[in-house]
């Protein structure tokens, strides 16, 4: 049929799909399945939000001033090496568009978070998935798929789906093994949630070498989901290219003035890790003990293996959830078709999943 053709690998991209949000009939449901924030924003968030409702014929401060000088002061940086975004998704899209395209190769660890495959297409360049190490990134596996068309290295540290992440040193060692063009893009969405003390976001990395970046979100643990607030900390270079191609007005500004608030809440960031920390161990315990496989995880959430047996496996326990009211997450679209991603909820919500995990687990295997 004759008309508009779409860029090579556009038509390869299957859509990204949340995680769902609702079950059938419209009942009440639990959402587990999106990694959000349990006990929801700061009220402090809540009320800068509200505050610029009369301001909406406005526009934003394209420069996100505030909120760069406010992540500065938080973490230590420099907020002229700071760039803000409609959530990490649109900084990692544009960390593609501008140092990858038709011809390039976007390299990242086989369960990696998708938008690194998806964006790559986008921009026409080709993605290359490393395998990995007990569903760990793999250092030697990655340095082993460098080439020279290679462009770009995405490493989500901790990783979404899997849980797991890799210490300082073996980001260290992925950085020393690539060529200093190749971009290292290090995507800690999860870090805070992190205790672990060989674990570093990638900030020091990106500040002592051009061809790192960090990568960071307000969706997690700041509780921010819907405004889609991210963040990038890199080199001069890299933070110059980025502000040529993102859009004016990027970020809104009742979302910049929530997340500066969030940041300024340090009462509620302490809150909602403890209550992380209380519920995952708990979760990742209870699940264990029903007979099925958990992954160890340092974020807010756990990667569950299912046994492959009729009635029995992911897919079955995905729709006996949901038919419950238990909304958890497939990972067909990751390469985990045997496994289920359950994110911490509330306390009566992760009570109620292991409840409907109970009676899942002492139903019997039918085809």
């Amino acid at each position: 049929m004759a008309g508009p053709r779409p860029r090579p690998g556009i038509l390869e991209i299957e859509p990204y799909v949340g995680g769902k949000a609702a079950v059938g009939g419209g009942a009440p449901a639990i959402k587990l399945s999106s990694n959000e924030s349990a006990i929801g924003p700061s009220g402090k968030a809540r009320a800068a939000y509200e505050a610029l409702a009369g301001t909406l014929h406005r526009y934003p401060d394209g420069g996100c001033t505030s909120l760069r000088q406010g992540l500065a002061r938080r973490f230590n940086l420099d907020p002229r090496q700071i760039v803000c975004g409609a959530g990490s998704d649109e900084l990692i899209g544009l960390l593609v568009k501008a140092y990858a395209g038709p011809g390039d190769e976007v390299l990242y660890s086989q369960h990696g978070f998708l938008m690194y495959r998806l964006s790559a297409l986008a921009a026409g360049a080709h993605p290359v998935a490393a395998p990995e190490r007990d569903l760990t990134a793999d250092v030697d596996a990655l340095l082993a798929r460098v080439t020279s068309r290679t462009r770009i290295v995405f490493i989500a540290n901790p990783n979404n789906p899997t849980g797991s992440y890799l210490p300082a040193g073996e980001l260290e060692r992925l950085h020393a093994g690539l060529p200093p063009e190749v971009l290292l893009v290090i995507d800690a969405a999860y870090a805070e949630f992190v205790d672990a003390p060989d674990y570093a976001s990638g900030a020091e990395l990106a500040a002592a070498h051009p061809n790192v970046v960090m990568t960071r979100t307000f969706s997690k643990l700041f509780g921010l989901a819907a405004l889609r607030v991210g963040w990038l900390y890199g080199g001069v270079a890299v933070v110059d290219v980025l502000n040529r191609v993102r859009g004016p007005f990027n970020v809104s500004d009742a979302a910049q003035a929530a997340a500066v608030a969030a940041l300024e809440d340090v009462e509620h960031q302490a809150a909602a890790r403890a209550h992380n920390d209380r519920w995952l161990p708990w979760l990742a315990r209870e699940i264990a003990g029903l007979g099925f496989k958990v992954w160890p995880s340092v974020g807010n959430f756990l990667l569950v293996d299912f046994p492959r047996e009729a009635g029995r496996d992911a897919d079955a326990a995905n729709a006996f959830l949901e038919k419950h009211g238990v909304i958890p997450r497939q990972m067909h679209a990751y390469g985990l078709p045997d496994s289920l991603r359950i994110s911490v909820g509330l306390e009566q919500e992760n009570r109620r999943l292991i409840e409907v995990l109970q009676e899942f687990a002492g139903r019997k295997g039918s085809a």
